[in-house]
């Protein structure tokens, strides 16, 4: 980026920052979930890259001048700031909304550890914008061994943090799998998109990294300038997946239903058709069923089918239909003429097809093991 600011380079990086803010400004102005945490997270992760925009912005145009000791003094550990707590921000986002209570604590203060050995190199060295730049006329060998250091770390450090989050992720839907039987294939993947994203750009900044070493100034120059291209698409999706989704995320709530408008509550005869199948046709006996054949079976749309779900019954689907199966599961377990079946029959017959996810699902409901209800039952109607 040597030429005048606004150069299509330039703007690229402009339409970052500006929209990292914007984004930023968005997440802050919707009303407040049980998930305020990780609207912090994501708030803060914006922020951070808008500045790393800003900063290689300043770093890389001779062109731009924020003032003279900024440019040359604060940059630098505005930059490491920037790219070495971004993982962490993104990381923490994802453990925020994939784990039920998530709290921040102290012990995380670790993760700043990166940023701290990098201001300490800074400081102790005395290195400057130009340092980093590889334009000092003053430099030592030593402090261009330190600014080889730190920008290796700043490259490697967000690409663990992703893999990380991948992890995190991967490990969620697993769970999910597992718990709730299946997952609909109208679930929101933007999460995923989002940490993915991510990942293989902080992927690509390392590829560009070592291949700068390889490759003509002019060819490592339009490497690094395609690395910012790529944030700002992954900027621009994240936008719209945030517009289409952010806010449906894990945010149904009981409470809302007995606030909303009379107009906004499902009708009588779309909650009649949804109760017809579980408590007559008793699909929930089915395995792996999914939002999408429970509506084709009762005759009505998927989103007439989660309208009632969320806004009647006040939670969601697979909750929904593995409570029914857990009362089928209670029912097995205290007839006399199961007293032979399995656990395993049983949980079968129920229509789970996890046992470890029955049980799970059992003791949340119930309060005790599926063993513990039995014996409970048998010991009543010996009573009786």
């Amino acid at each position: 980026m040597d030429t005048h600011i606004f150069n299509i380079h330039d703007v690229v990086l402009l339409m970052t920052m500006i929209e990292c803010v914007l984004l930023a400004l968005f997440q802050w102005a919707l009303p407040v979930t049980t998930k305020r945490l990780a609207s912090a997270l994501l708030i803060s992760f914006l922020l951070i890259t808008g500045i790393q925009s800003l900063c290689i912005l300043v770093l890389w145009n001779d062109a731009v001048h924020i003032g003279t000791f900024f440019d040359l003094h604060i940059v630098p550990y505005l930059l490491t700031f920037a790219v070495l707590t971004k993982g962490p921000a993104l990381f923490f986002y994802v453990l925020s909304l994939t784990q039920h209570s998530f709290v921040l604590k102290r012990k995380y203060l670790t993760h700043l550890a990166p940023v701290a050995a990098a201001w300490l190199c800074l400081a102790a060295f005395s290195i400057d914008s130009d340092d980093l730049r590889w334009r000092s006329a003053t430099a030592t060998a030593t402090s261009q061994q330190i600014v080889n250091y730190l920008w290796h770390a700043t490259k490697l450090v967000p690409f663990i943090y992703g893999l990380a989050a991948i992890y995190v992720i991967s490990h969620y839907y697993s769970k999910l799998k597992e718990q709730y039987s299946s997952i609909p294939t109208s679930e929101p993947s933007w999460l995923s998109v989002l940490t993915i994203g991510f990942s293989l750009s902080w992927a690509f900044s390392i590829f560009v990294h070592i291949g700068a070493q390889f490759v003509s100034t002019e060819a490592s120059d339009w490497l690094g300038i395609s690395e910012n291209y790529l944030i700002f698409i992954l900027i621009n999706g994240l936008f719209t997946y945030s517009l289409a989704y952010a806010h449906n995320v894990q945010t149904t709530k009981a409470e809302e239903v007995t606030k909303a408008p009379v107009a906004d509550r499902p009708d009588e005869d779309a909650i009649q058709k949804v109760k017809a199948g579980m408590e007559e046709q008793q699909l929930f006996l089915e395995h792996n069923l999914n939002i999408e054949e429970f509506s084709a079976r009762i005759d009505l749309p998927i989103r007439d089918v989660s309208g009632v779900i969320n806004k009647h019954f006040g939670t969601n689907f697979f909750e929904f239909m593995n409570s029914y199966r857990v009362d089928e599961a209670k029912r097995l377990l205290a007839d006399p003429a199961s007293k032979d079946k399995t656990i395993l029959d049983i949980l079968l017959q129920a229509g789970f097809n996890s046992k470890s996810a029955f049980h799970r699902f059992f003791k949340r409901l119930v309060g005790m093991s599926p063993s513990e209800f039995r014996k409970q039952a048998i010991q009543s109607g010996k009573a009786a």
